[in-house]
């Protein structure tokens, strides 16, 4: 005995078989929809399409040339389709799976993939620094050297050289040749640089250098973080204006501690007209001399430093020196225009413990370092310039010079669990770089040529601001 259910199947499969042989006749009339309403309900319809979706000519095979036989059912759309070649007509009445299966075409074989992603051909994609162009199923890339090297990050990450490398998302993008020409800006030392006397510092017999100093330490709340250069080349700027007004704050007794505008000097500095092109440290200081910057919070840095570079702030001298300001602060929040000056700069001694008993007598100071690769991915630890094999920084000698402010130094296990000495120097990268925006650097050994070229200067104040 056939049961209830064994029934309804088989009278659902002959059912089907009948339908389709009255469906093929006539194969010239317009087949491209055909409701199949008239002879199954909803749960069959249902069962069949779950059992053969997506799967037409691969369940009914594919003939060649005309064959009115060579029918299936379109589930999808509630309708017949067909594998044989006259289904490419002008009103196509192929299945879906006619093209790939029966003719072995890939519908995206005139395009790239990448990441499991498919890109039509012409598509372009950025790849870190790079752009990447689908043609002919090829991905064609610009070669471009760039800024930020995974390789090189994971390198120093697994081996020990006393530091630890990141992968910075403001560097990302960007080449090794726009990571020189917008993060750096110090132009190379100027002959009248290097010819300056080196001065030494006298300290008291009774005072003898510690292992450890920091600058904050011993005069807190008078010396000054970094701020952010961003894709401005002017370390020129913001290096000599943070160790100028460290040091007017030092030596006024903490009287003035106002951080100096690093812009009043990219959009005023008269000498040296590049202002985020790059600048001079002579230049600078020769500007603080001659002419004085007002404070950070009166001239704050603009947005937009290529259509912001027009100099808003002049000032005139009283006759015995001092200049005072001539127009309000451009941040007009802030009322106090007072302008700063320092005395000429003078260069201390390159070696490493007259640069220390410097420090801890009259304030941090200035340093020219040369800059590889390697360093734009410093996070944390002392470091050291790692070589590597697709070093390119040598092709960027006369760009690679960074002035920097060192403020202090200490010695800690480093490398190979050694001892190594170190300085503590403050970038101008903003605090997400390195150690909070500081980074410390091997002492005594002249790394990167830190040690090189030491500037520092002296306020320029009257009796009355430093009583």
């Amino acid at each position: 005995m056939w049961s209830w259910p064994k029934i309804l199947i088989f009278s659902y499969l002959t059912t089907g078989i009948w339908m389709e042989k009255q469906f093929v006749s006539r194969r010239g009339m317009n087949l491209q929809v055909h409701s199949t309403s008239n002879f199954t309900d909803l749960e069959r319809t249902r069962f069949r399409r779950a059992l053969y979706k997506g799967h037409y000519c691969r369940t009914r095979g594919c003939c060649e040339d005309r064959n009115d036989d060579c029918v299936t059912h379109f589930y999808e759309a509630n309708a017949m389709c067909y594998c044989d070649k006259f289904c490419e007509r002008e009103n196509s009445d192929c299945c879906p799976d006619y093209k790939s299966f029966c003719q072995g075409e890939n519908p995206y074989q005139k395009g790239c993939f990448r990441d499991r992603q498919y890109y039509g051909e012409g598509a372009v994609i950025k790849e870190n620094c790079n752009n990447c162009t689908c043609s002919e199923q090829q991905w064609q890339c610009s070669q471009h050297e760039c800024l930020v090297h995974p390789e090189l990050i994971e390198n120093i990450n697994t081996q020990d050289h006393g530091w630890k490398a990141h992968n910075y998302s403001q560097f990302w993008g960007m080449t090794l040749e726009e990571g020189y020409k917008f993060r750096l800006g110090t132009f190379p030392p100027s002959p009248t640089l290097l010819s300056m006397n080196e001065m030494t510092v006298s300290l008291p017999s009774e005072i003898h250098l510690p292992e450890f100093f920091i600058s904050s330490y011993k005069w807190p709340g008078w010396t000054h973080d970094p701020l952010d250069q961003k894709n401005c080349a002017a370390s020129w700027a913001f290096s000599t204006a943070s160790v100028a007004a460290d040091r007017i704050a030092i030596q006024s007794n903490g009287r003035y501690t106002d951080n100096l505008s690093p812009q009043n000097l990219i959009s005023c500095c008269v000498k040296n007209r590049q202002g985020c092109k790059g600048g001079s440290i002579d230049k600078a200081w020769w500007y603080l001399r001659k002419r004085g910057l007002v404070s950070h919070a009166c001239y704050p840095l603009f947005k937009d430093q290529f259509f912001n570079n027009g100099c808003n702030m002049a000032s005139r001298s009283d006759g015995r020196g001092k200049r005072h300001a001539t127009k309000p602060c451009p941040n007009n929040i802030e009322k106090s225009n007072r302008i700063y000056q320092c005395s000429p700069p003078y260069r201390v001694s390159s070696n490493e413990t007259e640069i220390m008993k410097e420090i801890m007598q009259n304030g941090p100071v200035q340093a020219i370092m040369q800059v590889h690769e390697d360093f734009f991915h410093y996070k944390s630890g002392i470091y050291r310039h790692v070589s590597s094999i697709k070093d390119k920084s040598e092709k960027y000698q006369n760009l690679r010079a960074h002035a920097v402010k060192l403020t202090g130094w200490g010695i800690l296990r480093g490398a190979q669990g050694k001892k190594e000495k170190f300085w503590i120097a403050a970038n101008s990268w903003g605090k997400s770089w390195g150690e909070n925006g500081y980074f410390r650097i091997l002492r005594g050994v002249n790394e990167s040529d830190i040690e090189k070229l030491i500037i520092a200067a002296w306020g320029h104040l009257t009796s009355s601001d430093e009583s």
